[in-house]
């Protein structure tokens, strides 16, 4: 039996902590430093396999408690940054490079990639979606310690002095310790646009005009921009109330301002540097135009023609930052010129500016310059930074429906109908132009609010481009009269138009999310694409967009259940689009934890079915993934490779797996799924008192109170877990170390088949069943029975617990057992060892946050009101979910 070697500590981890240590020491006193530090000893000697009866918990009061979580947590925090400084979280560790030279070795040419790239579409989606724990003061405060330790590095490898940086270190470090990790009031709408503003102002908006510059360096030639940005932040209102027409607006002005700012500052630096003068070069006649139309006077630009010309374009990019951010610029204009009507005008102003370059003798004038980089941002952000989406609940759109055709004396009674019916109303009325709207009708709140954002969207594109919002996500899809819906709606602010060929610039998403909706999906789409209007809209954008649900359909049938409908639908839906003669486009919500559809991005793109990437994906990002995958250039600049390499390979590269292996595979997966779904159904929906036990043995209910979104965590009232949303389920079976949603059903369903050889050449021969092997396996090594025992301990129905949990322990040791015997491993993560030694560091500091959080927890249940406990459970969930990382 292999055993496990010692963990080597990460030497950045060892200077963090030290210096955190003498923070503790320094600001918290001796005595919890000593504490402390007792506690962490007894815990990583008890992880050790020593016999450590007790931690020394009990001896913290209070306060020393609050201090204590507050120092482990920010350990946590250190140790993220360290590891992601040494092997920064790069989906697969690949780069474009590394995908051209294996699609080369398949005899794949680098014309054929750039061919592929003309029609390609990368799209990581920022969500607000509340699994980020940490206060933005604490990012930013991360932020700055990795811009230090870079520095610490530059500093080192040059031989000189460090004592500087590194006590400006300590002082982030002091800063932190004396920063509040909690929020006091939850979450506005704005205020999760507003942090989304500043990671895409840090971060994405320098990186991903850098990396086209490198791309175009590996392939030899310009790349089309097919790595796009996008957010569901300020248009995401499916059960969230507060986002309104006013949130759509705030977000698209906010990122106006940011790109078109940015835009201004790069002007005037252009400004400053081209001073070439009529004098001593030829003047193109085009650049002279443009110049001459600038409304510069100056004496002293008089011979410089480029400088002038961009003194016009200042001015006129200034004037379209007053209209669409609804600020003054940074800068006043010399001249007040005309606003640009749309980036495609402000494109033309600079490719004029860049070909005169190009004209004048002597090289590199025009290459790989700050206004080759200006292009490019315009290029790829337009003057809305990031595609905005629109997201609602179908039953909305059905009542808001229902009402327009009531009031317009069109049907009196829409949601009687069945969906033949609907269909038959709906395309009838999507036949002509007139609208349904009656202007001096009271129609309902929800019908007024659902007006006013479609009237927002009309607006925004003709202030900002058809580019700022085109998807309109239907959450819970069931029909095509669903999608219908969605047409007539948007035909109500004149972005459905119907003709011989129907215009529409906002396409309608269906979201596939339960299992039943998943198998569902094929039927449904092959309707739609049957419909003349439909196939017409999607044939004119050359495709059509379907998303799949990856939290509703793991809380809907259990983790592997999920993953292999995800799988199958995606084939299914292929086949149909390619009947159809239509380009598919899938939009894949992942969360962060496995539990949600996390993992490795470029792993699970690369796993997807043959054919159903076709160079188009979307995904989103959330949480308190946004922090761990984009919190610094070069860790964003690593995964948005990966992710761009990832869907090259999938796209392009050969099929590895015979056909007869494929068969084999999919036909023991079914049975496996079918046998694990059983299992997960019956513990969760099917036994009595379950959701009870979860209740009560999580902080489901103290995790409301952390003020992490705008969101409420509920769909409807009542205590059903069919009414949970997939988050605060996640999470809170996170906090308390079970990770069920992650794992549960797998082991019976694998214990069960009876073939085990074909089991182990499935764990190793076939993507799909290695990665979502591989997923389960990180989730299995972060839980704990034990701890989770500890929970379980809090049920005031000592019998319900007595009952359930063993079930749930024998499910664990199940999947435990049957995971080591398919991958042929001795223990955990024995395949590896990076992922191993990362997560036995954190375990020692993990546990004692759990027993500490069980114990407030009890002291809060039994009707303690020390707002000091309250606030010692809120910081322990800050901590342990910093420590699990991929926690919701």
């Amino acid at each position: 039996m292999a055993t496990r070697s010692p963990i080597q500590q990460n030497p950045d981890i060892r200077f963090l902590g030290k210096l955190l240590g003498d923070v503790i020491r320094e600001h918290g006193g001796t005595r919890l430093f000593e504490r402390t530090e007792d506690i962490r000893r007894a815990s990583i000697s008890r992880h050790r396999g020593e016999d450590v009866a007790d931690l020394g918990l009990d001896r913290l009061d209070l306060d020393e408690t609050l201090a204590f979580v507050r120092g482990f947590g920010l350990f946590s925090m250190l140790a993220n940054l360290a590891e992601d400084r040494a092997a920064p979280v790069a989906e697969g560790a690949s780069d474009l490079k590394a995908a051209l030279r294996e699609l080369e070795a398949d005899g794949i040419t680098r014309d054929e990639v750039a061919r592929l790239l003309e029609k390609a579409l990368v799209a990581p989606v920022l969500t607000a979606h509340p699994t980020e724990v940490r206060r933005k003061s604490v990012l930013d405060h991360r932020a700055h310690i990795a811009r230090l330790m870079r520095e610490r590095d530059t500093a080192i490898a040059a031989g000189a002095e460090t004592g500087r940086i590194e006590a400006a270190i300590a002082r982030q470090i002091a800063l932190l310790w004396h920063t509040r990790t909690l929020r006091r009031d939850r979450l506005y709408v704005t205020d999760e646009v507003d942090n989304a503003i500043d990671v895409m102002g840090a971060v994405f908006l320098p990186v991903l005009p850098a990396l086209f510059e490198r791309w175009e360096e590996a392939l030899g030639r310009t790349v089309p921009g097919f790595l796009r940005l996008g957010s569901w932040i300020g248009g995401d209102r499916d059960g969230n109330p507060h986002v309104t027409a006013a949130s759509l607006d705030y977000a698209l002005s906010r990122g106006a301002r940011l790109v078109i700012g940015a835009c201004l500052e790069a002007v005037h630096e252009l400004g400053a540097e081209l001073s070439i003068s009529s004098e001593l070069a030829p003047v193109d006649p085009a650049l002279e135009a443009l110049a001459d139309a600038s409304g510069d006077t100056s004496a002293h630009r008089r011979d410089e023609p480029f400088r002038r010309a961009l003194t016009g374009i200042y001015a006129r990019l200034a004037a379209t930052y007053r209209t669409l951010a609804g600020a003054e610029p940074p800068r006043a204009p010399v001249a007040e010129r005309p606003a640009y009507g749309s980036p495609e005008e402000f494109l033309t102003d600079l490719e004029t500016i860049s070909a005169a370059l190009e004209k004048l003798e002597g090289a590199g004038l025009a290459s790989g310059d700050a206004l080759s980089r200006l292009i490019r941002t315009v290029r790829l952000f337009g003057f809305h930074m990031a595609t905005l989406d629109l997201r609602q609940n179908s039953a909305v759109h059905e009542r808001v429906v229902a009402e327009l055709l009531a009031a317009a004396g069109v049907e009196a009674d829409y949601a009687a109908l069945g969906e033949e019916e609907r269909i038959a109303v709906l395309r009838a009325e999507l036949a002509g132009a007139r609208p349904l709207r009656i202007a001096w009708h009271e129609y309902s709140e929800e019908t007024t609010g659902e007006l006013a954002i479609i009237d927002a969207v009309a607006r925004a594109h003709r202030s900002y481009g058809p580019a700022s919002v085109t998807q309109y996500v239907v959450s819970m899809a069931t029909s095509v009269s669903d999608l219908l819906e969605v047409l007539l709606v948007l035909r109500e602010a004149g972005l459905y138009r119907a003709g011989d060929t129907p215009e529409c610039p906002v396409m309608p998403v269906p979201l596939f999310e339960t299992i039943g909706d998943l198998e569902a999906a094929p039927a449904i789409m092959e309707r739609a694409l049957a419909l003349p209007e439909f196939a017409a809209l999607a044939r004119a954008r050359g495709f059509q967009e379907v998303m799949l649900g990856y939290s509703d359909s793991n809380k809907d049938g259990g983790y592997l259940t999920s993953s292999w409908h995800l799988a199958r639908a995606s084939e299914a839906l292929a086949e149909v689009f390619a009947e159809a003669g239509v380009t598919m486009q899938l939009f894949h919500g992942r969360g962060g934890s496995v539990g949600r559809g996390g993992g490795s991005a470029f792993e699970a793109i690369r796993g997807q079915p043959r054919g159903t990437v076709n160079a188009r994906i979307r995904i989103t990002e959330q949480g308190e993934v946004i922090a761990a995958k984009y919190g610094s250039r070069d860790n964003a600049a690593r995964n948005l490779e990966a992710m761009a390499s990832a869907t090259l390979l999938a796209t392009l590269e050969p099929e590895r797996i015979a056909p007869a292996d494929a068969a084999r595979f999919a036909a023991a997966m079914e049975e496996i799924s079918a046998s694990a779904f059983a299992a997960y159904r019956a513990l969760v929906y099917e036994t009595e008192g379950f959701a009870d036990l979860f209740r009560q043995m999580t902080p489901i209910a103290e995790i409301a109170g952390l003020k992490i979104g705008s969101r409420p965590a509920s769909r409807k009232g009542g205590g059903r877990i069919e009414d949970l949303r997939a988050i605060p389920w996640v999470f809170s079976w996170s906090q308390a170390r079970v990770m069920l949603p992650g794992w549960y059903g797998v082991g019976h369903a694998l214990s069960a088949f009876e073939d085990k050889g074909l089991l182990r050449a499935m764990a190793r021969e076939w993507p799909f069943f290695r990665n979502a092997l591989a997923n389960m396996e990180m989730v299995l090594a972060k839980s704990d029975m034990g701890v989770a025992r500890r929970y379980a301990q809090l049920a005031e129905d000592e019998a319900l617990a007595g009952r359930i949990f063993p079930r749930i322990e024998e499910g664990w040791h199940l999947a435990h057992d049957t995971l080591l015997e398919a991958t042929g491993q001795s223990y955990l993560l024995e395949n590896s060892p990076r992922l191993d030694a990362s997560i036995r560091l954190r375990l020692p500091y993990i546990e004692p946050l759990n027993l500490l959080q069980v114990e407030l927890l009890r002291r809060h249940r039994s009707g303690e009101d020390d707002p000091r406990i309250a606030e010692g459970i809120q910081l322990s969930i800050n901590a342990i979910a910093t420590a699990l990382r991929n926690s919701g």
